[in-house]
């Protein structure tokens, strides 16, 4: 039987006192949880009336507090005391000589003015102290002045005396109760020296002597339990074994008890309930009648009524394979140099809620700051070899692909995580690491390089238009970035080889190449290769990252609409009609620009014939200069009405071709 006894954390033995007889509750149960604390159950039958004390680690206290049950059918008040944080200290600040801080005798002496002391040195004599100051003073012997202490007492025969304390050879309090507040506080200093433990003391009222059964149970912080695993790849089918390792390290030995180990993730905390807390409070005015403060109420909403509560979910036991399960299968598929037979009796397991527990089916006893390997589980496990490339290691260079296994958990538990140590062919292969592993779940470990193949990965980015849509004068162009990256691989072994890729995801893309995947997480895609001997395999993965851009065609220039139509990416059928739009744009622009030509030319007539009209206005319609401006401004009349008969032409030419170009655009649907 393997001897061993779970730890109890930081929590010290556990004595139990009670008024009688000094009984003892044993402790009869440990769960230990990979949270980090641990469950304790103490149980056993009491008499009467008892008073038990729970010593703790400072550090377990509370802990103890926050989670203390007492179950005792005959008590039905029952209490809980300790000593406070700050006992120790308010204890001997209380007292006539406060020794707390370890002052000094001159310290001391301070504190006690107007007190009468005896005082010996060597003569005795009797005095009340007035104060201890301090004085330069010149030894022999001292290369440098020395800062000496003084006590002066007032001593109703010989006056005011003054002393060095150096000088005294001993003295003593002539009020007896200052010499008892010293041996009170001398004790209490003594009794300290531990001062990381506290004790929990319960009181147990019951009405009668009756005996009955009491429970006692509290969680504390302790060791995180740990799992090993060790995995045998040698048998057709692969078999595991899992070790638990738990440390006892209380100041006390555990006898045969009853260990249970729970995987999960439970929330934990600590809140310090031990040491006093105190708020700071206002100071107010005294309550005097007055008028009362109005009040406004917001309207409520959201009214709920309460759920009814939902049945408790049921739980499931189950048990690992053991000695008795796995023998016969063990011997009918492992060879002979496999190195595990199945022989261990392994913990049962059971859901217990949201985690999962393993109880030890044997009482175990380990010795205080001891730790120990306790059975799991074992059994018969789905695995298939392959190997693992990681496609980011490939892109920055050579690499090996990682040896690895492809576990289904069919142990019919959940498995904590822990580090795995791998054989194969009956020998050490590597070592691998197991994350939290639910049953039924698939997951991959990796023990070492494979040397005999490498890999490499090549990558490219590139942009395509995948598509261009034209509908009501709207052009809609959607590109793809596309990430290529091809990897090469080349297998030098003499056997072919399974291979899984693991290609990082391209955030905000989706795949295009291959078709589907092995299978994905939320970074990586997993692909599937098969490696044949002596040869090379290459993978192409491609992603796709989709980008829109609109485009309002009837508010394009000349120039842009030329470009879109010359785009060689743009599809023929949507070219041939930008190249469409592009000629009707092209008339329209000319008509628009003829139009403005014209009409800068007339305003350039009108602007002529405002000046010769001012110049005929000044030279006289009579003069030869005059008839010279008459003539001028006829034949200026005469080009203005030309004028004005083109623009309206080439007004309705232009507006004809601004109507084609944008009935054309808005009527386009590519």
């Amino acid at each position: 039987m393997i001897k061993l006894k779970s730890l109890a954390s930081l929590a010290v033995a556990c004595l139990w006192v009670f008024s009688v007889d000094a009984q003892q509750l044993p402790l009869h149960k440990i769960t230990l949880f990979s949270a980090g604390v641990g469950f304790f159950e103490h149980s056993g039958p009491v008499t009467g009336s008892a008073e038990i004390d729970l010593p703790f680690q400072v550090s377990a206290v509370n802990d103890a507090l926050k989670s203390l049950v007492i179950t005792d059918s005959a008590s039905s008040s029952p209490a809980v005391s300790y000593p406070s944080e700050q006992t120790l200290m308010r204890t001997l600040r209380a007292l006539k000589i406060d020794l707390w801080g370890n002052p000094g005798i001159a310290e001391i002496l301070e504190a006690l003015r107007g007190e009468e002391i005896q005082v010996t040195v060597p003569n005795m004599i009797q005095g009340r102290i007035m104060g201890v100051e301090r004085r330069v003073v010149s030894s022999p012997g001292w290369n440098e002045p020395q800062n000496e202490a003084f006590l002066s007492l007032a001593a109703d025969d010989i006056g005011i005396r003054v002393i060095n304390l150096k000088d005294i050879a001993s003295f003593a309090f002539t009020d007896e109760s200052i010499n008892r507040d010293i041996q009170t506080a001398l004790t209490l200093i003594r009794s300290s020296r531990n001062d990381d433990l506290r004790n929990l003391h319960l009181r147990l009222n019951a009405p009668d002597s009756a005996r009955r059964d009491v429970t006692i149970t509290y969680v504390i912080p302790s060791p995180v339990w740990k799992a090993s695993y060790r995995l045998d790849l040698t048998a057709r089918n692969p078999f595991i074994q899992g070790w638990a390792i738990v440390d006892n390290d209380s100041d006390i030995d555990w006898a045969e008890v009853e260990i249970s180990l729970v995987t999960g993730r439970p929330v934990s905390f600590v809140q310090n309930l031990y040491a006093p807390h105190y708020v700071n409070r206002p100071t107010l005015p005294l309550a005097i009648v007055g008028v009362a403060d109005p009040v406004v109420y917001e309207s409520g909403y959201g009214g709920t009524t309460a759920a009814k509560a939902a049945p408790a979910a049921p739980q499931v036991s189950v048990q690992a394979r053991t000695l008795a399960d796995n023998h016969m299968a063990a011997n009918e598929s492992a060879p002979i140099n496999s190195v595990f037979a199945g022989a261990l009796d392994t913990a049962d397991g059971r859901a217990a809620g949201e985690q999962f527990e393993f109880t030890v089916k044997t009482p175990v006893s380990l010795s205080r700051r001891q730790s120990a390997m306790i059975p799991l589980v074992e059994g018969r496990v789905q695995a298939e070899k392959t190997l693992v490339l990681s496609g980011a290691k490939a892109v920055r260079g050579s690499a090996n692909p990682a040896v690895s296994v492809e576990l289904t958990n069919s142990t019919g538990m959940k498995l904590p995580a822990g580090p795995i140590t791998v054989y194969d062919g009956g020998t050490y292969a590597g070592d691998a690491l197991l994350e939290f592993f639910s049953e039924g779940n698939r997951r991959i470990i990796s023990y070492g390089d494979d040397l005999s193949v490498i890999a490499n990965a090549d990558a490219a980015t590139v942009r395509d238009v995948a598509s261009v849509k034209i509908s009501k004068g709207v052009m809609i162009i959607t590109r793809r970035q596309i990430y290529r990256q091809v990897y090469t691989v080349r297998n030098a072994a003499s056997e072919a080889k399974r291979l899984i890729i693991e290609h990082p995801v391209t955030a905000g893309t989706d795949l295009m190449e291959p078709a589907s995947f092995y299978s994905r997480t939320g970074s990586l895609y997993r692909f599937e290769l098969t490696l044949p001997a002596r040869s090379d395999a290459s993978l192409t993965v491609q992603e796709a990252r989709p980008m829109e851009e609109t485009v309002t065609l009837g508010s394009l220039n000349f120039d842009a609409m030329v470009h879109y139509a010359s785009n060689q990416e743009i599809p023929g059928s949507a070219k041939a009609a930008l190249q469409r739009a592009v000629d009707l744009k092209n008339k329209s622009d000319k008509a628009a620009q003829g139009l403005t030509d014209l009409r800068e030319k007339r305003a350039s007539q009108v602007s002529e014939q405002d000046r010769i009209r001012r110049n005929l206005e000044a030279a006289g319609s009579q003069s030869p200069q005059g008839q010279e401006y008459l003539r001028r401004l006829t034949t200026i009349d005469n080009d203005i009405d030309s004028l004005r008969k083109q623009i309206d032409d080439s007004a309705q030419s232009a507006q004809s071709a601004r109507d084609d170009y944008t009935t054309y655009v808005a009527g386009m649907e590519i």
